[in-house]
């Protein structure tokens, strides 16, 4: 009787091919099994060897409180176990990068988002339950915060293009569109939260109008480096560093345009995105990882930053179609 054993088993699927050993993956690759946190072990795997979600919604669920917040120091600059906006605005972003961006699940963080909001509805930036815990200098906390686009907008956005319906949402989106337009004289940071709302904003019309608006802002206030390779501090001034950057860390067209399909896109000349995008490839560092972009104040939030950095360089420069394996 003929062997039928190999035949009767399902085929082995193939593994993702290995990208050679000096690409900009290979190198963030080992970067990352040598620094990251579990969870950003399984998204870099996700993003770039083609492994399932499964594994990054486990890693998720550790920093997830019974509140339907989430804590642990998942955003690094601030410690300790408490929920806070900006830890499940990352969980969110978590989930959306990987396709997880519904269910009971979501319907929980939204219950917390209501808990923690202001009076009109919005989210602050640090929520006062922080305090006694360990958290970067430039974040303040106060026992009365205010409304934060900069902790509404990307939340709202993410929301919004997932198509997740929450009573929360309405009051937050008529916040995000009384902050956004409004901003006069925006922090970059700011612009960042603007965009992330404006880019999946139901009102496209109100939003494209809104985004014209905030990149004319962005070249008066010179809040874009527009040719990093002419930085002669003798000459130029760079403009401002955001509160929370590092001394020499300014913000590039990249930081604003996560992706060719950004309304930020439209702000800037073509030769000025090559530019940028050519800059953040360079950033690459010999360790095979990205800087990250905030002001060094603990060890650990500075390693835990890195490789956050590192996923999203990756994940810009392919979306623009940059050759990173």
């Amino acid at each position: 009787m003929a062997d039928t054993g190999a035949s009767a088993l399902s085929p082995t699927p193939a593994l993702p091919r290995t990208p050679p050993p000096h690409s900009p993956v290979a190198r963030a690759e080992r970067f990352v099994w040598l620094t990251a946190r579990v969870l950003e072990r399984h998204l870099f795997a996700h993003h770039f060897r083609g492994a399932p979600a499964d594994p990054v919604e486990i890693a998720l669920d550790a920093y997830r409180n019974e509140d339907g917040g989430y804590g642990h120091a998942l955003e690094p600059d601030l410690r300790g176990p408490v929920s806070q906006p900006p830890h499940t605005a990352h969980a969110l972003g978590v989930l959306d990068a990987v396709g997880r961006c519904a269910g009971q699940r979501v319907e929980r963080m939204c219950r917390y988002l209501t808990s923690v909001s202001t009076p009109d509805g919005a989210l602050p930036a640090v929520h006062p339950s922080q305090r006694g815990y360990p958290t970067a200098p430039f974040v303040t906390v106060v026992d009365d915060p205010p409304s934060a686009l900069l902790a509404t907008g990307p939340v709202v956005g993410l929301l919004h293009r997932n198509e997740v319906w929450h009573a929360w949402l309405f009051r937050a989106t008529d916040f995000c569109w009384q902050a956004v337009e409004s901003l006069e004289e925006p922090h970059a940071f700011e612009i960042e939260a603007a965009v992330a709302f404006l880019d999946s904003a139901p009102d496209r019309p109100r939003a494209e109008a809104a985004a014209a608006r905030l990149g004319r802002l962005v070249r008066a206030h010179r809040l874009a480096i527009l040719d990093p390779d002419d930085q002669d501090p003798d000459d130029q001034d760079p403009g401002p560093v955001s509160p929370g950057h590092a001394p020499d860390e300014h913000h590039f067209p990249h930081d604003y345009a996560r992706t060719p399909r950004s309304l930020a896109r439209a702000w800037f000349k073509d030769d000025e995105m090559a530019r940028s995008l050519d800059h953040l490839a360079a950033r690459q560092q010999a360790d095979g990882g990205w800087p990250g972009r905030r002001g060094h104040w603990a060890p650990a939030p500075t390693m835990e930053a890195r490789p956050l950095a590192t996923i999203e360089a990756l994940r810009t420069l392919r979306a623009y179609g940059r050759p990173v394996s």
